[in-house]
């Protein structure tokens, strides 16, 4: 199995005290990550516990903390050593936060964990692991790691490579080259199960599944059922949105329920990792935070499998969860009149694109001068190798 690049950031940080959180949507690869990890691990006490199993839990129940160091140290062979401890989907058990801290503080145990939700994660880790974690997110496949997966790069090529030098290689013979991989990437997606398989009907059964994995997991918190449909209803009013600001109270109209709890569940579905929603671009932090914003779902396959958008929506929806890989993303929109679909760090814009023609740029070019932004290119899909400004979205 191949390793992702996460991976290689990860295992830097290893010998440092801190707990390592990946954190991420189901099935995206996090508990292949972390066999990963543990493989490499060869000379070392580690231990494995896997939270989707409530008997796994047990012996994290006990009251006292040190009588759960002493059952990890008869547990491996060099119990004088440092004790690597990796813990899979640990948002099953809340609890575990406040043992990880008092181990770590006492004892030095490395831990190694995943969890598939930032909506547990961001409430638990600021009070329990402040200052002892380093987290990382694991995303569906960036394009060169879908190429990577499939044999048509190595992987010196992606870990050497970064946005600038990417953007830089930009022509006619790797847009042609890798175009008809991009385009099963637009359908299907990033996700690595998906991604090696070559047959569409599994691909589709896959996304289908990684669904009603959702559904079935990740909405246990909402025990009530009229709150699952509506979380359900949601998402579904959200397909035909994507690229556009949301409504809050018309979505609220629409499905009969009061704006406070829209904003709950919008919450809930960033938290898991299922859409993303773009602030609007302002130098100024509050009104970044309080302006409308765009939303997008964290990756086309099941975007296509929970509905049907078109192609512009579909291949924007592609480049912004591209982009994002790389920066924080902002849009840009001034009275519904100039608008920027993405500006990355308040630095670089990108104007995205069916077919990019020159005026598309001198738009872009009016507006970001007004922003004072520096660098700004057009990601179209078909490219147009007589705009320089224009870049091929298989680079990103």
């Amino acid at each position: 199995m191949k390793k992702r690049l996460l991976y290689y950031q990860i295992i830097k940080q290893l010998e440092h005290k801190n707990a390592l959180v990946v954190t991420g949507m189901r099935q995206v690869g996090k508990t292949t990550l972390l066999r990963q990890i543990y493989d490499e691990i060869k000379d070392k006490p580690k231990l494995w516990f896997d939270f989707d199993n409530p008997l796994e839990q047990k012996l994290f129940e006990d009251e006292d903390y040190r009588n759960i160091y002493l059952q990890l140290t008869q547990m491996v062979q060099n119990p004088g050593k440092k004790i690597y401890c990796f813990l899979d989907e640990i948002q099953n058990f809340p609890e575990i936060t406040k043992v990880i801290k008092y181990l770590i503080d006492h004892y030095r145990v490395k831990f190694i964990v995943t969890g598939s939700s930032n909506f547990y994660l961001k409430n638990l880790f600021p009070e329990s692991l402040s200052g002892r974690k380093f987290l990382f997110q694991l995303n569906p496949l960036r394009f060169p790691e879908y190429l990577y997966f499939n044999d048509q790069i190595d992987l010196k090529e992606i870990l050497s490579s970064n946005l600038q030098s990417n953007i830089d290689k930009s022509s006619i013979f790797i847009h042609k080259k890798y175009q008809t991989f991009y385009n099963q990437y637009l359908t299907f997606g990033g996700f690595p199960e998906v991604a090696v398989n070559s047959d569409k009907q599994t691909k589709e059964l896959i996304l289908k599944n990684i669904v009603a994995s959702f559904f079935e997991k990740d909405i246990r918190i909402l025990a009530n059922y009229s709150n699952i449909r509506e979380l359900r209803d949601l998402l579904l009013l959200l397909v035909p949105r994507v690229g556009s600001m949301i409504d809050i109270s018309k979505i609220a109209s629409e499905l009969g329920v009061d704006r406070p709890k829209i904003y709950r569940y919008l919450e809930y579905l960033q938290g898991v990792f299922m859409i993303k929603l773009l602030p609007k671009y302002s130098k100024s932090i509050d009104r970044a935070v309080a302006g409308r914003k765009k939303v997008y779902f964290s990756d086309s396959g099941i975007l296509n499998t929970l509905g049907r958008v078109n192609d512009g929506q579909l291949f924007e929806n592609t480049v912004i969860n591209q982009l994002s890989n790389y920066g924080d993303i902002a849009f840009y929109n001034q009275r519904q009149s100039s608008e920027i679909d993405a500006i990355m760090d308040q630095k670089i814009a990108f104007e995205i694109k069916l077919n990019a023609v020159p005026k598309d740029y001198q738009k872009l070019l009016k507006i970001t001068d007004k922003l004072s932004v520096k660098q700004s290119y057009l990601v179209s899909k078909k490219y147009n190798e007589n705009l320089k400004q224009t870049i091929t979205p298989v680079v990103l």
